[in-house]
């Protein structure tokens, strides 16, 4: 077995495999202490603690690199390996400053590639909402970056004095009838439509029709809204980190 962990600014996101099978994921707030992250993996793999062989890291936030390592040293006495660091994503990146690209950004490329094919479109709704686009070669072109959902909802509540601070949730209608309404449907059908409006823009840019791939914790949220998306995989990036080590050479 292994265990695959995505770091992220919001959440950690970790799923133990059994060869190419996900068998148990787990959700944890980033902003947890090394305690807090300890008890959740304990709670989620202490039975299958003895088969797990071989743990990676795929992370933007250096800092929760060190706690989750830390975490993992002292539960399972193995030494994380951490992409980037100590293996490379397996793909072209065509990034004018290949440092720059997030390593969840080129896992979710390269799982893209591996389990859909390419030319593809990988739309994550994360922290932020990225788009990354990889070409016929199987090469990372780019991406964009907007803000993410949650972003977008603090925003409004944090740079006005009436607006209130909403829970996310579907809206009834397209034109809202009260403030929390209006502002559901302007979250929703306004990322929703952006989605939309990029993947197209991306497809006339580059003259193809690339299949789409949406990921991240929000995706099922908004999928139903855009209609450029072909499919969702939740766990693309857990897929993908947990790929790249199937086929390295390098072992913990």
């Amino acid at each position: 077995m292994l265990l695959a962990i995505d770091v992220g600014n919001t959440s950690i996101h970790a799923g133990i495999f059994q060869k190419s099978r996900i068998i148990r994921t787990m959700l944890m707030q980033a902003d947890a202490s090394q305690l807090g992250i300890s008890k959740v993996f304990k709670k989620n793999i202490s039975t299958d603690a003895k088969k797990i062989k071989s743990v990676v890291i795929s992370s933007v936030v250096p800092e929760m690199t060190i706690i989750v390592q830390n975490a993992i040293k002292r539960l399972l006495n193995i030494q994380s390996v951490v992409l980037g660091a100590d293996m490379i994503v397996p793909i072209t990146n065509l990034y004018k400053r290949p440092i720059q690209v997030g390593q969840d950004r080129l896992v979710n490329a390269y799982a893209c590639k591996e389990f859909y094919g390419c030319p593809a479109i990988v739309l994550d709704f994360g922290t932020a909402t990225t788009f990354d686009y990889i070409n016929r070669r199987g090469e990372y072109e780019g991406g964009i970056i907007t803000p993410g959902v949650n972003t977008t909802i603090d925003s409004l509540s944090e740079k006005t004095a009436l607006l209130p601070r909403i829970n996310l949730g579907k809206p009834e209608r397209l034109i809202g009838k009260d403030t929390v309404g209006s502002i559901k449907s302007g979250v929703f059908y306004g990322i929703a439509s952006m989605c939309d409006g990029l993947i197209c823009k991306i497809k006339k840019k580059y003259k193809n029709s690339p299949i789409v791939i949406a990921t991240g914790g929000l995706a099922t949220s908004f999928c139903p809204y855009c209609k450029e998306i072909n499919k969702i995989d939740k766990y693309l990036t857990l897929k993908g980190i947990a790929k790249i080590l199937q086929i390295s050479k390098v072992r913990p």
